[in-house]
């Protein structure tokens, strides 16, 4: 056995992240870690990776007792993680990211050419398209910067990676080739522990499976690869109905947000869109091909360059995050996490962008804010003590449903939507989109960008596809399939 993790219990002050937690990986074996926001799913790869220290419990790395407490001494032994947060030097070139602490020198020299051969053969165990060494990692998509980070634990010889969510920021064609790499590497007898939220994911790649719940190990065993929704049940420990195909068809009311040969500095180009209320209108593409950049603009986050933006039949001349929030356009980006104030409780940072609507008198309504507190923890899940909880005690899956949830508490007539699934169990995925096909049914207008076409397709009235910084197509959903999408994404300009 590659891996014995046994009796793991982790907490922090009162919180209890892992409770008698147990984990075992053979040789070569792609292992699917998975469980509910908040079951310590993360909190154990940290603890294996040398991250965090446990309360209790033994860890085995080829039968022999492993005590390490920094990250260093954990690499060493040949266990890496792999964080979906971006971790390379920007300002740095690929090969010196690569190289990091690992430099080859001779007499206090750095070794050049011993050093670009290692990296030209670290990157070359790679699958994909090749990235130059000589590429600044600034310049590297979210794919690429993973990909060289991959490579980089490879210079250590690993015997374990740790992979935490790998697929989160990533598009279909760079997750393909993401799982081709990882089944090379299992090839080779190295061991991959896999946390995904893609029920899809973890099937298609992983053999076997352990299920935490609260903390716990609650089961472990070979990975079904169907009756999904079986598994979502079991993952967030409540039944959870089939998903339906299609949502019931709306009646769309009149334009809400008109956006008229609008265009910024590079992208978008000359779009013309309308948003009707009670609408949801899905984006399509590949990243990079305009549409965050259209999302941003509308919000503020990004200036013009030509074209107008009309709300309810009124030109638009908010001109900023504030103006727009003022005028009821609401925005969460892909990085929500980082709207998180960690030393604020759960309760100030739901209503820190409200707190017109919890004072009285100049005086902040506790009773008033902990019921909003304590109202939004049940409708999205959020796993928490209390609404007064510090926000950085809680898991980053339900730290992203707080930040969505301060954006539904305004109540904004336009909501703007940037890989919203992304990061969060398949029970609160279906969650989200039901408060959201709500706030359709009430009139509003939602923009929703998703790499994924089959969610496009389940949840949007409407899709409209960009390619290079156009909008190419718009048409219903139900024209619409998940191969035309894609097709459509990757044709011709």
């Amino acid at each position: 056995m590659r891996l014995q993790a046994i009796g793991v219990s982790k907490n922090y002050r009162l919180t209890r992240a892992l409770r008698e937690a147990r984990l075992e990986v053979e040789a070569g074996e792609i292992h699917a870690l998975l469980g509910e926001n908040g079951a310590g799913k993360s909190t154990l790869l940290r603890i294996l990776s040398g991250e965090e220290q446990a309360n209790r419990g033994r860890i085995l790395l080829d039968d022999a007792p492993c005590a390490w407490t920094t990250p260093m001494e954990a690499r060493r032994a040949g266990v890496f993680r792999i964080s979906e947060e971006r971790m390379l030097a920007d300002d740095l070139t690929v090969e010196e990211n690569l190289l990091l602490g690992l430099e080859p020198s001779w007499l206090g020299w750095v070794g050049h050419r011993k050093s670009r051969k290692l990296a030209r053969s670290a990157l070359g165990q790679l699958c994909g398209e090749p990235i130059p060494p000589h590429l600044p990692a600034g310049r590297l998509t979210c794919g690429q910067a993973q990909r060289v980070e991959i490579a980089r634990s490879l210079l250590g010889r690993p015997k374990l990676l740790l992979l935490d969510e790998p697929t989160r920021s990533l598009s279909h064609w760079e997750i393909a080739s993401l799982f081709e790499t990882l089944r090379r590497l299992a090839g080779r007898g190295i061991s991959i522990v896999f946390i995904s939220h893609f029920l899809e994911e973890a099937q298609a790649l992983c053999s076997r499976y352990t299920l935490l719940g609260s903390g716990e190990t609650v089961a472990s065993g070979q990975l079904d690869p169907g009756e999904n929704d079986r598994w979502v049940g079991a993952i967030s420990g409540r039944d959870h109905p089939p998903k339906s195909a299609r949502p019931p068809k709306r009646q769309f009311g009149k334009p809400l947000l008109e956006l008229k040969k609008m265009g910024g500095p590079a992208a978008p180009r000359r779009i013309d869109l309308t948003l009707h209320q009670g609408e949801i209108l899905g984006l399509a593409g590949l990243d990079g091909a305009g549409r965050l950049e259209m999302l941003r603009a509308i919000f503020g986050l990004a200036r013009l360059r030509e074209g107008e933006i009309w709300r309810l039949g009124k030109r638009s001349r908010w001109g900023s995050p504030p103006g727009a929030l003022r005028a009821g356009i609401a925005f969460a980006g892909g990085e929500r996490r980082e709207g998180i104030f960690p030393d604020l409780s759960l309760a100030d940072n739901l209503t820190l962008a409200s707190l017109g609507r919890f004072g009285v008198l100049g005086f902040l309504n506790l009773k008033r804010q902990s019921f909003a507190g304590w109202n939004w923890m049940e409708k999205l899940h959020i796993r928490a003590r209390g609404p007064f909880q510090r926000a950085g005690e809680l898991s980053r899956g339900n730290q992203q449903k707080l930040i969505l949830a301060r954006l539904m508490l305004r109540q904004p007539s336009v909501l703007l939507l940037d890989e919203p699934t992304r990061g969060i169990d398949p029970a609160t995925q279906a969650q989200l989109r039901e408060v959201v096909a709500e706030m359709a049914h009430e009139g509003k207008g939602v923009l929703w960008i998703s790499s994924d076409p089959a969610e496009l397709l389940e949840w949007c009235d409407t899709i409209a596809l960009f390619r290079r910084g156009r909008l190419v197509e718009l048409r219903p959903a139900s024209d619409w399939s998940p191969q035309g999408i894609i097709a459509a994404a990757l044709g011709p300009p």
